[in-house]
């Protein structure tokens, strides 16, 4: 029986190891011709080499599937248009993008370095930014040539991005960032038949099995490994087909076996003077609306 992503064409980006892996396993698995990115460097950006993507391109190649990895560093100009060129060179066309790569460097903020902000910045916000520019640049030639594309953008925000996670300011911030690209570019570009939404995962890799061990630890004895990134995959897969027509411009939490639409800023409680406030009163007013406010999640980390 074919699957959900029968003869479509798909990036999944940071795909040599973790959730990018599990995704491009998963994506072969449902029918899908993958595009393998990783850059093969470590959770610091030190070293690189296309063998993990390779590796990854090679397995599924082995189950039966088509994929070609790609080694280009699609935080540049360069690398997001050879990432896209790859798939159209290869398969002949594009129909999924999954944004996906990242790494850290996590630091409280008085001791954050500039190049530290930088980096995470960089690769995720601009690692998202680029390859997404350069995939919608594409399709918006589909469209005004008449042909209308069924094309997903899957991109990758976290819980640090939609809480915040002491220690990972750089990260948070970055994160926070993709909500926010995520929003615009579903409202840009779905009248060129691209959609656009965000994933905040929680799962074992390399990015979290150290930093939060207990919470990311495999069962003991057997049973469902609720951290298994491969958890994490369903999801993006089906949001990557055609079967997710009309879901755009919104960001769901998913881990083990559960699902959350998130619900982002809304108007709360609110008063309007009809006139200007002083400080004093401002500080009266909002005291009050405060009362009357849901309280706030906590951030990751905070004691």
């Amino acid at each position: 029986m074919a699957g959900i992503c029968e003869g479509r064409a798909t990036i999944v980006t940071g795909a040599g190891r973790g959730l990018g892996r599990a995704h491009a396993l998963a994506f072969a698995a449902e029918g899908a011709r993958v595009v393998v990115n990783d850059l093969g460097v470590g959770l610091d950006g030190a070293g690189g080499g296309e063998g993990p993507a390779e590796q990854v391109a090679a397995e599924i190649r082995a189950t039966g599937g088509e994929a070609v990895a790609h080694g280009g560093d699609i935080a540049t100009t360069q690398g997001a248009a050879s990432l896209i060129a790859t798939a159209l060179d290869t398969y002949g066309r594009l129909d999924t993008l999954v944004n996906n790569a990242g790494f850290l460097r996590d630091r409280m903020l008085v001791n954050l370095a500039e190049d530290e902000w930088d980096a995470v910045v960089r690769v995720h916000l601009k690692g998202h930014f680029l390859p997404l520019q350069h995939a919608a640049a594409h399709w918006r030639a589909e469209a005004k040539a008449g042909r209308i594309p069924q094309a997903r953008i899957v991109n990758t925000t976290s819980g640090a991005g939609l809480l915040g996670s002491v220690g990972q300011g750089n990260y948070s911030a970055a994160k926070a960032g993709i909500l926010g690209l995520t929003l615009v570019s579903a409202a840009e570009l779905g009248r060129y038949g691209i959609q656009v939404n965000a994933i905040a995962p929680a799962a074992r890799t390399r990015m979290t099995e150290e930093t939060f061990a207990d919470t990311m630890a495999a069962p003991e004895a057997g049973g469902f490994d609720a951290m298994a990134p491969e958890n994490v995959s369903p999801l993006v897969v089906w949001l990557g087909s055609a079967a997710s027509e009309g879901v755009t411009g919104r960001v769901f939490e998913t881990e083990a076996g559960r699902i959350t639409v998130m619900e982002g800023w809304r108007p709360g409680p609110t008063r309007d003077k009809g006139a200007r406030w002083t400080p004093t009163e401002a500080g009266t007013t909002i005291r009050q609306l405060l009362t009357a406010a849901e309280t706030p999640q906590p951030v990751y980390g905070a004691r």
